[in-house]
């Protein structure tokens, strides 16, 4: 009778000795597919109406600090609003001494092309030499 239950257990030992992992493949893809998604979305920062260009895209290691002007004429340095006149301040505590750093500058292409212009005064001033203007690529 010890012969039969040891048996009998050692089986159940036995068929639940291994892990199933296909369920954890299953979320795992599902949550590379959202992320694959949602990331683009993330990035853009602050929502505008870029003007479309032929421009070719601008290509680097580093990642680039972004300016944008909405619509409405108001400043975001990332995804912080800010003011023109604390521009120079602030990307100068951000980048530091590094004056070699990418600055995109994203303008809404129902701003009025000066404002845009005086934002790029500003990142001048303040010594950074690699700005572009950031544009939809137009479509063939």
């Amino acid at each position: 009778m010890g012969m039969a239950m040891k048996r009998r257990s050692s089986r159940r030992a036995a068929r639940f000795s291994e892990i199933n992992i296909t369920p954890m493949v299953d979320v795992m893809l599902v949550l590379l597919v959202i992320f694959m998604v949602a990331a683009p979305m993330m990035t853009s920062g602050v929502s505008v109406d870029l003007p479309k260009s032929n421009a070719a895209p601008v290509s680097g290691q580093d990642e680039p600090l972004s300016v944008t002007i909405s619509s409405s004429g108001k400043i975001y340095l990332q995804k912080s609003a800010i003011e023109l006149k604390d521009l120079q301040a602030k990307l100068v505590n951000i980048a530091g001494e590094k004056k070699d750093t990418r600055i995109f500058v994203r303008g809404d292409k129902a701003v009025d092309y000066g404002k845009v212009m005086q934002a790029v005064g500003e990142i001048n001033a303040a010594g950074f030499t690699k700005v572009a203007l950031i544009t939809e690529t137009i479509t063939k």
